[in-house]
């Protein structure tokens, strides 16, 4: 008997999931832990293992499809075997031209027309059928124009929606090129193509020695509606609670980074050309702010809290969250206690969890849990800027780059100095802003001073 392979719940949030790939095809062996998907969540791209033994008999979506919790993606059984049908079953060739093929196939409603058997095999049903379809286009007006038929009678393929805009747009349809499948015209085809009348009226206009209207400048770049993945949405729902519900102020202090610059200079000229099994390692400027962070939070230990609703949570460890920016939005993973760990470690892990991040493979809890969160534009030339507060922390530190410009010595002297610019947003339920001042300082101080961060 098949056996059906559910969409799993990946996420406390989750409640639909995007097929993204599959990894196996209909007809294909599996055993139990191979995996035969990658499903999108509202989170990350995770992989969909399988837990029986047998044939992949039936795909019920297609890649790109979204399908809620505990719906069936795919069934599993013996080689012949039928598969059970389901609700959420993709039709055949589905997608976008599918339904607009399956609605230019519908019949007019008209009354069923009388066919009549003849030698010509059917031509008087046709004509019929056409007829009734004839009389019912004439009285009721229909939303969708008729599809056209050229001088010879042929019928021109062309989509429902791209009938509608060549009619509203005055588009001989005749005269369009299709791209779809056997040159069928599909709606870009019709928005790209010049509506039948301009290059008439152009001329007519020139006949009568008038100058021929302005034609709207030709598009330079690329138009696109792009769909909103779960990630997005998933987003977009968190900051906009955060920024709705957290009332945010913000601060910012400037600190020297060249006592930051010069001994991530001369930790990497000693360790860099090292390979990994004699201590070899390459620290970024990230990998500095995020220990820095976290020891700053030893010293202020009230940045380290959460609102409960009728209770602040001040959390014994520093789960630091950190931005990574990926094509779909920006993604947080955590390093869990990172005021136990040192420089190597934390640029180790901070390394590893970029990667997955990237590669779309971070587990769901490798980004919850976060108690700080720190987010950096630097390396994009930014020079200050303020994040939003990730729910449900107290606060988000911003890093900007490093700025060679005139500055003050201690001897009041204008000389070039490096200056770096830290914001922090913080949640006025939970921290005022005493404490955001007090964290912003010693962080100051442990970057102005970094080998504080090595003892």
């Amino acid at each position: 008997m098949a056996t059906l392979i559910d969409m799993p719940k990946l996420s406390d949030t989750m409640t639909v999931g995007t097929l993204v790939k599959w990894l196996k095809q209909e007809g294909d062996a599996v055993e139990s832990g191979d995996m035969i998907a990658e499903v999108e969540t509202d989170k990350a791209t995770m992989e969909v293992e399988c837990f029986d033994d047998g044939i992949l008999i039936k795909q019920y979506c297609q890649e790109g499809q979204e399908v809620p919790v505990g719906g069936a993606i795919a069934a599993v059984g013996e080689k012949g075997e039928e598969a059970p049908a389901v609700e959420n079953e993709a039709p055949a060739g589905g997608g976008d031209d599918a339904k607009e093929e399956k609605e230019d196939e519908k019949p007019a409603k008209s009354e069923p027309a009388k066919q009549t058997k003849d030698s010509s095999g059917g031509e008087s049903a046709k004509k019929a059928v056409e007829s009734a379809a004839s009389k019912t286009s004439d009285s009721t007006p229909a939303e969708i124009p008729e599809a056209p038929t050229t001088d010879s009678g042929d019928r021109i393929k062309a989509s429902p929606v791209a009938r509608k805009i060549a009619a509203d747009r005055g588009v001989d349809l005749a005269t369009v090129k299709g791209s779809g499948p056997g040159g069928r015209i599909l709606k870009e085809d019709v928005l790209n193509a010049e509506p039948s009348g301009a290059q008439s009226s152009n001329k007519s206009t020139s006949d009568k020695g008038s100058p021929a209207p302005a034609q709207p400048p030709a598009a330079t770049l690329e138009e696109l509606d792009l769909p909103v993945s779960n990630m997005r949405k998933s987003i977009a729902k968190a900051l906009v609670a955060s920024k709705t519900q957290a009332p945010h102020f913000y601060l910012q202090i400037e600190v020297d980074g060249a006592p930051l610059a010069a001994m991530r200079q001369e930790l990497n000229a000693k360790l860099a050309e090292l390979p990994k099994e004699h201590g070899g390692t390459k620290f970024t400027v990230n990998d500095l702010t995020l220990k820095a962070a976290a020891e700053a939070v030893r010293r202020v230990p009230a940045i380290n809290r959460s609102w409960e609703g009728d209770s602040i949570k001040q959390h014994a460890n520093v789960h630091l969250a950190f931005g990574v920016a990926i094509d779909e939005g920006l993604v947080t993973p955590v390093i869990r206690a990172a005021e136990t760990k040192g420089l190597r470690q934390i640029g180790a892990e901070a390394k590893v969890l970029i990667k997955k991040a990237r590669d779309k493979k971070l587990a769901p809890d490798e980004m919850s849990g976060s108690t700080l969160t720190v987010t950096n534009l630097g390396m994009f030339g930014i020079s200050d800027f303020y994040g939003i507060i990730n729910p449900n922390n107290a606060a988000i530190l911003s890093i900007g780059a490093t700025i060679k410009k005139p500055v003050v010595n201690d001897k009041d002297e204008i000389v070039i100095g490096q200056t770096m610019k830290i914001g922090l947003s913080g949640d006025h339920r939970v921290i005022d802003g005493a404490v955001g001042a007090q964290y912003l300082q010693a962080l100051k101080e442990i970057l102005e001073t970094p080998a504080l961060m090595l003892v």
